[in-house]
């Protein structure tokens, strides 16, 4: 039971960053934000938001299917079960909880991942009018869009083994919300909705 409610913790943060990237999310959040911080008026700004939460998410998930690994390798017992969800069955078998070609555990696979998808949507943020910006969010694109290969290797492995992990399906869900995110972004930029300015006048308008 425990274990689901971390769950839910895990998944609040990505539903809440999927809704800023989208005008629902404007039309929920968006008074409370701009309350808080007049800047995030600018859809820009909330957008990034959201995409920090859900790189944040899909880290922190990382680093708990990374623990759980450990823990199982130690002898422990996480979060086994009869039923088909049970990642004690999948972090803990031997033959698919590494990459095939380094050896690596997937949660410290997850964490440079998500670690690079965090160094690059602040990076954006800090500086979003800069030469690199666009490049960056190309770079982070092709980053999330070639991890869909990986978590169509890693499901293949669930299948096999007839049970799901329920936290690495969560860092998946995270990784494709990613991808969603630095395609909009990269249409937001290129469709003049980038600058402060420019989304203030466009939302105006509607």
């Amino acid at each position: 039971m425990e274990q689901n409610f971390i769950l839910i913790a895990y998944i609040v943060p990505v539903v809440v960053g999927l809704l800023l990237m989208t005008p629902t999310g404007a039309s929920l959040f968006g008074n409370l934000l701009v309350s808080r911080n007049p800047l995030m008026v600018h859809a820009r700004r909330r957008h990034m938001l959201g995409m920090n939460l859900v790189a944040i998410t899909g880290f922190i998930v990382s680093v708990h299917t990374l623990w759980i690994t450990n823990k199982i390798s130690e002898g422990g017992n996480v979060c086994s079960s009869a039923t088909v969800f049970s990642c004690d069955d999948v972090l803990g078998n031997a033959a698919y909880n590494t990459d095939p070609v380094f050896g690596l555990s997937w949660g410290l696979i997850g964490m440079v991942a998500f670690g690079a998808i965090l160094f690059i949507t602040n990076s954006v943020n800090k500086e979003p009018d800069a030469l690199w910006a666009e490049r960056y969010l190309k770079y982070g694109m092709y980053m999330t869009g070639a991890g869909l290969a990986v978590i169509a290797l890693l499901v293949s492995y669930e299948i096999q083994m007839g049970k799901i992990c329920q936290f690495c399906t969560m860092a998946h869900i995270s990784n494709v919300v990613a991808l969603f995110g630095f395609w909009k972004a990269g249409q937001m930029h290129d469709r003049g909705q980038w600058n402060d300015e420019a989304v203030v006048e466009s939302e105006s308008k509607e």
